[in-house]
């Protein structure tokens, strides 16, 4: 074997035939007792399969096809344009002779190395004597049957039959099929695919005597039973023992009142070979049937393909009663019931015409009432189990249906054409009216009708009739038709007889959706077919035929007329509801108003009576209405002129406030014009012994509006593109890109594309456009801000959504932060009302949440790529920036939030996708930080958890700088729903592989104030004991300057305790200082003018709204019940000079409240800056100067959190 590329002398042979082909030679000897075909199905100017000799390989002759003898060897050569090896096909026939007991070869390999590049099918024949059975044994892996494609490509195939292929039976390998038995003449093969390894033992081959199949079968008298070989199938005999000789067929035997009888086959299988037909016999008399069901011996013959005929006799005037068990469905004749189980209902009527109905097994109908001998045949499948069923009998009788009809109506009740016996009967005392044509019921009163056939839909119809007079001025009552009881399965027909003055018009308006005129002959599809007839003096005229939705909402016909409506048995009555007026006078036969639809329509008409004439010396009118911006076309397309003897026929056109426009049917009639316009056809007195007028005619409209144009650049901006779809019902709203119509515009980045709209409303559009934003390297990408770019001022709609794609590398990270400080997330309680609101979304489209500005959100970072989707009432005021994006390393969540909880109000956390839940195998964290002094209380208000296939959900809570976990929660255990975390942490969730439900999570956070409540009782204890030490130092200095007192004054401190609850203690210890004792103080210092001041004392009460220390301050009222917390601050060093008063700074100034020193942005900061004024004439102003004014219980402050701790 060689490729043709090293050939070349043969590749110059098909150069002029094949541009650009594929060729193969190999060498090919089938063994002994093959026969090889090849063969394609391509033509022979694409494919050739040539054979090829002499020292050069030059090809011989080329054919299409190829059979190869046995034992021979040839060089062929394989050029095709197609692929070779799916361009031929390769057959390889062996046959395998026996004896009657040995087979030759006995072992089948067949030769599996022959031209594997190619699809091949190995074909064994089997050839034995009459009465032999060739058995194949299947070397290696069994066999599984099947009706699919092999996997593996190995497809065995097995027939009885080499020019019968019905029974073909398909297997695969890797089942437990391990022989075959079969009979002479039997085909098996083995197709596989091209370059496919096929083994070299297949089968074992063995012949023996056929065995064929015995029975043992009763029939009694009222039963036939009829054997008969299908033609097709191999030959096969059926036997009886008729004495001492066998009775043997090969094509059938019949059998009848026969007992213990041996019924054998010359096959093995013969059910695949024989049907069998059995006929019953069932005689009824007027009461009863003999048998009372149709059944038979559910063994007899059963995995055969069985035919049961039931032959059911029964007097006349007697009703025959079938009951079904199992339920039957009816079906039609050229059906085929899919579970094999058919059932046909032959009936014979007086007449001898037999009326045939066909079911399948399984169905709502359960009983069946015939009228005459039946014969009832069902068809079993192999295999299949019968149903039984009933056979009863009874005198005919009725039907009896309770009829009030309202007053001015009338019912008649009609018989169709029909040879069976069946008559309509009002009862009525004391003997009942019947007749056998027509009953008609005129006095609106309860009555029975009763029909003397079980099934009276099929030979009579109804129809209602009801009459309404009209006045001048109004009519007795609207056309109203409500769902009528009335005869619900026969066919039923309503008119409506109306009259009004001789010289006026009864009106009928439509609904809304109007009418549309068909054919008079048609039916409408909804087999509601409404028809408007008016009497003339020349006789009645059918002003037209119309179905539900169409143009037509208003008729008006002169003087008097009829409205009928006809609905088939067995159908729902859906009327519409017509309102009756009394119109105005006119000279018309009939007015029709037409309202054209938008958009490009084309809408028919036709003259009344058409296609028989139009009445002579009539005109008929129609009035229609165009839509605006529309242009409308006139089209006669089918008409013929009768012979006037008076006048002429004339077709004129109006518009409104202009001049009247004739002419004749052959000029050419208005094209594209605009407004609304009626038509009068006027007909002339004509030679009726010739064709009259007849018009059928159409009319066209079409839009003759102005789209709105709009060029669009996108070059301008990289990377965004484009979208503008149809959100309204508007069907005649055209949007076209580049002169093609599309429902959906796409303009695709970095192209420009002219765009088109017309009658589109812009609020029946919608404009989005969307920006990707690519980042191969992380860590080289800078930050990007989310604006959204100026688009084209001549779109006409406004932008309704900005989308940003940001695509990261794999182990990339997208950080989102809000350009004003923070995010809120849209929650329950906590929607988001602003004018822009922002969607966030992983690339497969799983939702990470809504959210909008100014709350507790100071970060978003996502693992993966993530879309932004800005949704805003007006693009043109607000553009942004919305977000600022960067890039980052990889984070192991998928997910994380920074979050700082707020005072004012309780902090929600939602997970992803709430209220849905999280994506499986996902997590998500939340790093809360909390100001100083504050502690978390964390409640777990809302947490959904599914059952998981694979892993476990998961809750954990741990401290910022903390390795081990205060909180860890999963599905299957019950954890707290309720937590307090005394400084910023972790909050971290992360689901299973859900089996069913979803997890999801609504977290709770409120601050609370730290409660200290062993320093305050500490506090308490210190203070008393200063009060003492103080009291004791101020009686020792006041005795011993006792003699100094002018221009000296005490300072007074009324009852009760000299601290407030406000109060605090000196920057120094009391043990260190004697800041705490009091010589004198000067009285104008104390009582002067600033403490009289009103406005200054309350500006620097409202200035300092914390708590005031060591200021002297008359008592107010009754101070708190718990003493104040005093911390102890650290030891200051010693003042080089003794002081002998307390700093002004420290004794009048309400001091800011004191907090541990920090950053000069958190929480605990402290100005202490003094205030320059005259009191303070030993200490400036100055620089900011943070001390810590208490060391008691100091909590230890959070870490800074930055990018490089986390």
């Amino acid at each position: 074997m060689r490729l043709c590329a090293t050939c070349p002398l043969l590749g110059l042979l098909f150069l002029t035939v094949f541009d650009s082909s594929e060729c193969l030679q190999t060498t090919v000897r089938p063994d002994k007792g093959s026969t090889v075909n090849v063969f394609t199905e391509l033509p022979l100017d694409q494919c050739a399969l040539c054979r090829v000799s002499g020292v050069n390989d030059t090809p011989t002759s080329c054919h299409s096809s190829l059979s190869l003898p046995p034992e021979e060897e040839v060089k062929l050569l394989f050029n095709c344009s197609q692929p070779i090896e799916q361009a031929y096909t390769v057959t390889i026939t062996r046959t395998i002779e026996c004896t009657k007991d040995t087979c030759n070869p006995a072992t089948e390999k067949g030769q599996p190395s022959i031209l594997k590049e190619f699809s091949r099918t190995f074909t064994w024949e089997l050839k034995a004597p009459e009465k032999t059975v060739v058995s194949l044994d299947i070397l290696g892996e069994g066999l599984i049957e099947t009706s699919q494609p092999c996997p593996n490509g190995f497809q065995y195939s097995v027939t009885t039959s080499k020019t019968n292929t019905k029974g073909r039976t398909q297997y695969c390998q890797g089942g437990s099929v391990t022989r075959f038995d079969l009979p002479n003449g039997a085909v098996v093969s083995l197709h596989v695919k091209p370059k496919a390894e096929v083994d070299l033992m297949l089968f074992q081959a063995s012949a023996g005597p056929l065995k064929g199949r015995t029975m043992l079968l009763s029939v009694d008298s009222g039963t036939t039973v009829v054997v008969s070989r299908d033609p097709d199938e191999p030959e096969c005999e059926v036997c009886w023992v008729d004495g001492s000789t066998p009775n043997c067929s090969p094509t059938g035997k019949t059998l009848t009142n026969v007992e213990k009888l041996s019924l054998g086959f010359s096959c093995l299988k013969p059910q695949d070979v024989y049907s069998v037909k059995i006929r019953k016999k069932i005689e009824c008399t007027q009461k009863t049937c003999t048998p009372p069901a149709g059944e038979v011996d559910p063994d007899l013959f059963q995995d055969f393909k069985r035919s049961l005929t039931w032959d059911i006799s029964v007097p006349e005037r007697t009703v025959l009663n079938l009951d079904f068990p199992g339920g039957l469905k009816e079906m039609s004749e050229a059906e085929n019931c899919q579970n094999g189980h058919q059932y046909s209902m032959s009936t014979t009527k007086s007449d001898g015409k037999i009326r045939t109905n066909s079911y399948c097994k399984g169905g709502t109908v359960f009983h069946l009432d015939l009228l005459g001998a039946t014969t009832v045949t069902v068809e079993v499948p192999k295999g299949g189990e019968l149903e039984s069923f009933t056979v009863k009998a009874a005198p005919r009788g009725g039907r009896m249906t309770p009829v009030m009809p309202d007053p001015n109506t009338v019912i008649t009740i009609s018989r169709v054409p029909s040879d069976l016996d069946c008559s309509v009967c009002e009862k009525k005392e004391p003997t009942p009216i019947c007749k056998p044509t027509q009953l008609i019921l005129r006095d609106p009163r309860n009555t029975t009708v009763e029909f003397t056939c079980p099934q009276p839909q099929d030979v009579f119809t109804v129809e209602i009739n009801r009459k309404i007079d009209c006045t001048e001025a109004s009519c007795s009552g609207d056309i109203v038709q409500a769902e009528s009881s009335l005869f619900p399965d026969f066919n039923r027909t309503f008119t409506w007889d109306l009259k009004v003055v001789s010289t006026r018009t009864f009106q009928l308006d439509f609904p809304e959706t109007g009418m549309r005129q068909i054919p008079n002959e048609e039916t409408c599809p909804d087999e509601h077919t409404y028809s408007v007839v008016l009497y003339l003096r020349t006789g009645p005229a059918t002003i037209g035929t119309f179905c539900k939705g169409g143009t037509v909402t208003t008729i008006l016909a002169r003087y008097k007329g009829r409205v009928s409506l006809q609905v088939p048995g067995d159908r729902k009555l859906e009327p519409f509801d017509f309102k009756l007026n009394v119109g105005p006078e006119t000279s018309m036969a009939a007015i029709v108003n037409v309202n054209l639809p938008r958009g490009v329509s084309d809408t028919d008409f036709i003259t009344a009576n058409y296609p028989r004439d139009f009445p002579d010396s009539q005109q008929m009118q129609w009035d229609f209405i165009v839509p605006g911006m529309h242009n409308y076309t006139i089209h006669f397309h089918d008409y013929t002129a009768p012979e006037c003897l008076n006048n002429e026929v004339e077709v004129e056109y109006q518009k409104e406030d202009k001049k009247m426009t004739k002419l004749t049917l052959t000029d050419s009639q208005p094209q594209h014009q605009q407004g609304n316009f009626n038509m009068v056809l006027k007909n002339c007195e004509t030679n009726r012994t010739l064709q009259g007028l007849t018009l059928n005619f159409r009319v066209s409209v079409m839009r003759s509006g102005h789209p709105v144009l709009s060029a669009v650049d996108l070059t301008k901006h990289q990377g965004v593109s484009l979208q503008v779809e149809k959100v309204g019902s508007d069907p005649y709203c055209e949007m076209r890109i580049n002169s093609t119509i599309e429902e959906k515009i796409n303009v695709a980045a970095g192209t420009k594309a002219d765009l088109s709209f017309l009658d589109c409303p812009n609020e029946d559009m919608r404009l989005t456009a969307s920006k990707v934003i690519d980042c191969q390297n992380g860590m080289s990408c800078s930050a990007t801000v989310l604006i959204v770019p100026q688009l084209d001022s001549s779109l006409p709609m406004p932008l309704h959504s900005f989308t940003w794609h940001l695509a990261v590398p794999q182990d990339g990270t997208v950080d989102l932060v809000s350009p004003t400080g923070s995010l809120r997330q849209s929650l329950p309680g906590q929607e988001c009302n602003q004018s822009v609101s922002l969607h966030v979304a992983e690339s497969d489209g799983f939702s990470v949440g809504d959210f909008c500005f100014e709350g507790i959100i100071q970060k978003i970072q996502v693992h993966g790529n993530v879309s932004v989707t800005a949704t805003g009432e007006d693009f043109s005021k607000t553009r942004g920036p919305f977000l600022n994006a960067s890039f980052s390393e990889e984070i192991p969540e998928s997910i994380i939030y920074r979050v700082s909880p707020q005072m004012s109000s309780p902090t929600l956390l939602a997970t992803p996708n709430w209220p849905q839940g999280m994506k499986p195998f996902s997590t998500v964290s939340w790093i809360v930080t909390l100001p100083s002094q504050y502690q978390a209380h964390m409640q777990f208000v809302n947490v959904s958890q599914p059952k998981c296939s694979n892993g476990h959900t998961g809750i954990k809570v741990k401290m910022l700088g903390d390795d081990e976990e205060i909180m860890t929660r999963r599905e299957d255990k019950l954890s707290q729903d309720m937590l307090t975390v005394t400084r910023s942490f972790y909050l971290t969730m992360s689901n299973c592989m859900p089996e069913k439900g979803h997890f999801g999570a609504l977290t709770k956070i409120d601050l609370q104030k730290k409660n200290h409540l062993l320093a305050i009782l500490l506090g308490v204890v210190g203070v008393i004991l200063l009060l003492l030490i103080v009291l004791a130092g101020v009686c020792l200095v006041a005795k011993k300057k006792k003699k100094d007192k002018m221009n000296k004054a005490s300072i007074f401190i009324s009852k009760g305790n000299i601290f407030r609850p406000s109060d605090r203690h000196f920057t120094k210890t009391r043990s260190d200082n004697e800041s705490h004792v009091y010589a004198s103080i000067d009285e104008t210092m104390v009582y002067g003018h600033l403490l009289g001041d009103s406005s200054y004392a309350d500006s620097m009460q409202d200035h300092f709204n914390g708590m005031q220390v060591d200021s002297y301050k008359t008592f107010t009222g009754p101070t708190d019940a718990n003493l104040p917390v005093i911390k102890e601050p650290d030891h200051e060093p010693e003042m080089d000079q003794f002081k002998t008063f307390l700093n002004p700074s420290e004794s009048f100034i309400p001091s800011r409240p004191r907090t541990p020193i920090d950053r000069q942005d958190s929480f605990g900061f402290q100005d202490r800056r003094m205030v320059d004024n005259e009191l303070y004439t030993f200490k400036s102003t100055g620089d900011i100067n943070t001390i810590r004014l208490s060391g008691v219980n100091m909590e230890p402050q959070p870490p800074i959190i930055t990018e490089d701790s986390l």
